[in-house]
């Protein structure tokens, strides 16, 4: 609901503030007093059109701000969270368009900046503008679903065939992906059997590849130094310096008896040094064992180590993924050998999907007819009062499968015939400026207790019509009114009558020092200031005593069947 406009610098307007409120709401005044120039400001807040023309001339920019109370269930929040812009619950919504002189401008959407089309679309969730020559929801035959599912009700039934739609799409999806995925698993059939023939054959194992070149880098050391150590073992050995000591120490053994043990020192000493020695000359021995290399051992580690690296870079992998790749080779062996029966499946899911949205596409189009009937009745009961009686009104649906969607499958259109004896067509094809506003009044009033959570705004939709007939518009937009917000930009007094809040747009010259300027100005009428507006708007530049005595029958008989 619109609950504030804020206007600075806009054409001739300078300053304004208005606050609104639920009910039917008014704008009356004299022909070129400005009454365009605010919707032309509101429409700027909702992201309509606007450059350096929308600047009051000698002002620096021009501002306007539209603030409105959004219930918790509001589709604009939906919206807006989608998009990403923060917003407390409770707070309020406020749009608001700066546009320079030079015409650069700038979008806000709760003092967070946001783009025009953002601006627009947050826009279109809150406010229909509606005039004789702007009937945008009659004239567009993609609003005509819409405004027959809000009279239908048909949310519920909108929101699974939506569910279905989606199932149904992801069936399909699915079945094509796995007929496409096995369509390319057929044509790699024979490269997928022989790489797997070749994986098995060599059967490569995790880890395998370090542990292979650990081995060759140990084996080609051991050929290296083997000779080295071998040497050492002969030195070390009975031939060398263990022979050599074993030998020595008989000598001196033999001499110790005569040298009164002079000798005995250097004898164990010499008997521990052999030891070592020979512990020494074991362990050389063991190394030289362990060195011992085989070219055999070396040819084999390399030769799996290169053919392991050779099938690695063939299927451009590393050697560590190998087991990997044959587990996602035989998978898909596997898949291809499956897949028939799978794309069965899948075929069966498809179907049974497609099955279960046209059931519920079916019964939304049949709640679809049931309703057009509803509402093509209502509406010519509507029309008789507004000076229409003979204007046929219907609802054409045309249900095809093969223009399915996740609104269903039918196509709905309004048409009219406004001559006896004449064919129905198109609205904009048939009904002229005035017809098209009234037959717009006659569907909004019927589904003004429908959950359209818009603020619906009629500019001059009273045009051409007078006395009972301007009685009957004027009813109808208070009973719009009642069921929400409604704002009317009028020039009947019966149709003003009828509203809770009245605004007079006036303009008038103020001197500035560029000399003299006109400025629209909007004033909140009540009492006696109300009933002058009625009167004026009654009997024109001279309101006499019986112009407001009229006025005064009409504000109190407007306000009795009101009550």
């Amino acid at each position: 609901m619109l609950r504030r406009l804020v206007i600075r610098d806009v054409v001739l307007i300078q300053a304004l503030d208005l606050s609104f409120r639920e009910g039917l709401g008014v704008l009356t005044g004299e022909t070129g007093a400005g009454k365009s120039i605010l919707l032309d400001a509101l429409g700027l807040a909702l992201g309509g059109r606007g450059g350096a023309e929308v600047v009051r001339v000698g002002a620096a920019q021009a501002m306007a701000m539209a603030e409105f109370e959004i219930p918790e269930t509001h589709p604009v929040r939906a919206w807006a969270e989608e998009q990403g812009y923060l917003w407390e619950p409770g707070e309020p919504l406020i749009l608001r368009r700066v546009v320079s002189a030079e015409g650069r401008g700038r979008a806000f959407l709760n003092d967070q900046p946001a783009s025009l089309a953002a601006l627009k679309a947050a826009g279109s969730l809150l406010v229909e503008i509606h005039g004789q020559f702007d009937e945008r929801g009659l004239l567009n035959p993609a609003g005509h679903r819409r405004l027959l599912d809000l009279y239908a009700a048909n949310g519920p039934r909108l929101t699974e065939v939506r569910r279905l739609w989606r199932a149904r799409s992801e069936a399909e999806a699915a079945r094509s992906a796995a007929e496409a995925a096995l369509t390319e698993a057929r044509r790699e059939v024979d490269f997928i059997s022989h790489a797997l023939e070749e994986l098995d054959d060599l059967a490569p194992r995790p880890g395998e590849e370090e542990a292979l070149d650990a081995t060759r880098r140990g084996l080609r050391r051991a050929e290296q130094i083997a000779g080295d150590v071998a040497r050492a073992a002969e030195l070390l050995g009975a031939q060398g310096a263990e022979g050599r000591m074993a030998e020595a120490l008989r000598w001196l053994e033999g001499a110790a008896p005569r040298a009164e043990a002079l000798l005995d020192p250097a004898l164990a000493a010499l008997d521990r040094a052999l030891a070592e020695l020979s512990e020494a000359a074991r362990e050389v021995d063991r190394a030289l064992e362990s060195l011992a290399f085989d070219p055999r051992r070396l040819e084999e580690a390399e030769e799996r180590l290169f053919a392991l690296r050779g099938l690695a870079r063939k299927h451009q992998t590393q050697v560590e993924d190998l087991p990997k790749l044959r587990e996602a080779l035989a998978a898909k062996m596997a898949f291809i050998s499956a897949g028939e029966e799978r794309l069965k499946a899948l075929d069966a899911a498809a179907e049974a999907a497609r099955k279960a949205y046209s059931l519920a596409a079916g019964e939304l189009g049949a709640a679809r007819r049931k309703a057009g009937e509803a509402l093509a009745a209502a509406v010519a009961e509507e029309l008789a009062p507004l000076r229409m009686e003979r204007a046929q009104f219907r609802v054409k649906i045309d249900s095809d499968p093969a223009q399915a969607g996740p609104e269903g499958q039918d196509r709905v259109s309004f048409e009219a015939a406004t001559n006896p004896g004449s064919r129905p067509g198109p609205l904009d094809k048939i009904a002229s400026g005035g017809e098209l506003a009234r037959f717009l009044l006659a569907i909004k009033a019927r589904l003004a207790d429908s959950d359209d959570p818009k603020t619906l705004i009629f500019d001059e939709i009273d045009s051409g019509v007078g006395g009972a007939a301007a009685d009957a518009v004027g009813r109808r937009l208070q009973k719009i009114g009642e069921a929400g917000q409604a704002l009317a930009v009028t020039h009947s007094p019966q149709v003003a009558a009828r509203a809770r809040d009245h605004w007079r747009i006036s303009k008038r010259l103020v001197e500035t020092p560029e000399g003299p300027a006109a400025r629209t100005e909007v004033e909140a009428l009540t009492g006696v200031a109300r009933l002058e507006e009625l009167a004026r708007m009654l009997a024109g530049e001279t309101i006499t005593p019986q112009a407001r005595e009229a006025a005064a029958s009409l504000l109190a008989l407007a306000q009795d069947k009101a009550a």
